[in-house]
């Protein structure tokens, strides 16, 4: 009767343990499916936006991008915290990319900087010994989500606004996009030496090598395209620098935002896009490419009219 009992507990046991195998992978597959069904949606969208749409249409939407990207993370690693400061730098990362566009940057960085700061320096005076006290660490989190978030990710209206613009503004996107799907993919099927447990447990090794591998080669490919469609001289040797770079810092990126969650136990900036998290979850890496992209174009031209 005993040995019935134990094999009935290790029966049912195995059972267990089968329908919560079987209940992840379902999960893991929904996910996926997920991810890749809004992928295959919003990435003809975001390249009609960027080749054929004016490059007014781009300064607003990356305006609406970096508004929705500093209120998340304020609200991510905030909690709760004080909504009307949270509108304070949503409102001020908005104007950063229309400064760009409009060519005005070194005239309103620093006057939304400023004000920015001195609203948050009123409300710490105000607030300061009551239960709502703001920090002075929290002071600094919203002067970067307010303002230097939304001025890396304006790289992508400085690219889009230079000669050919149309075109060297896929250079971070594609770098960007294609190395955290490589990453992302090779990791999930090929990945078993983790790279990064306590900061991204997710990563792999073998992932990291597939995101370089895969980003930099579509950053090639990119070039080859563009050299066989049109008039422009491409330098092959500038083009795979800018696509090592690319996903070395498209990684980069990826891993000091997630370093953010880590420290303040967050899981996702918000849910936003699904599949992907929040706006910041899916632009955290293009807050490193899109400016280093800018400056090796401004450097080493790799398209040359």
């Amino acid at each position: 009767m005993a040995g019935c009992a134990v094999n009935a507990a290790s029966t049912s046991s195995l059972r267990f343990f089968g329908t919560l195998h079987t209940s992840f992978a379902k999960g893991m597959i929904i996910g996926l499916k997920t991810r890749i069904i809004v992928a295959a949606v919003f990435l003809p969208l975001i390249f009609v936006v960027l080749f054929f749409l004016p490059p007014y249409v781009l300064a607003a939407i990356m305006s609406m991008v970096c508004a929705i990207s500093a209120y998340e993370l304020l609200r991510a690693i905030w909690g709760g915290g004080c909504l009307r400061v949270r509108i304070y730098a949503a409102f001020s990362a908005s104007l950063v990319p229309i400064g760009v566009y409009f060519e005005i940057l070194t005239l309103i960085f620093p006057v939304v900087f400023f004000v920015l700061m001195s609203l948050m320096f009123v409300e710490s005076i105000l607030a300061f010994g009551s239960e709502g006290q703001i920090a002075f660490s929290q002071v600094l989190i919203t002067l970067f989500g307010g303002t230097l978030i939304p001025l890396l990710l304006s790289s992508l209206v400085g690219l889009r606004l230079l000669p050919q613009g149309h075109l060297l503004v896929l250079l971070p996107v594609i770098s960007a996009f294609i190395t955290d799907a490589g990453a992302y993919f090779t990791g999930k099927f090929l990945g078993k030496r983790k790279a990064f447990p306590l900061v991204s447990p997710n990563k792999t090794v073998e992932g990291c090598i597939g995101g370089l591998v895969i980003g930099s080669v579509a950053v090639m490919v990119f070039g080859v395209v563009v050299f066989n469609t049109t008039s422009h001289d491409v330098r092959f040797w500038a083009l795979a620098l800018y696509g090592v770079t690319g996903a070395v810092v498209t990684q980069l990126g990826d891993l000091a935002f997630s370093l953010i969650k880590r420290e303040f136990n967050v899981k996702d900036y918000g849910r936003l896009i699904p599949g992907h998290g929040g706006m910041l979850d899916r632009f955290d890496s293009m807050c490193f490419t899109a400016p280093v992209m800018f400056m090796l174009m401004s450097v080493i031209p790799a398209i040359v009219v």
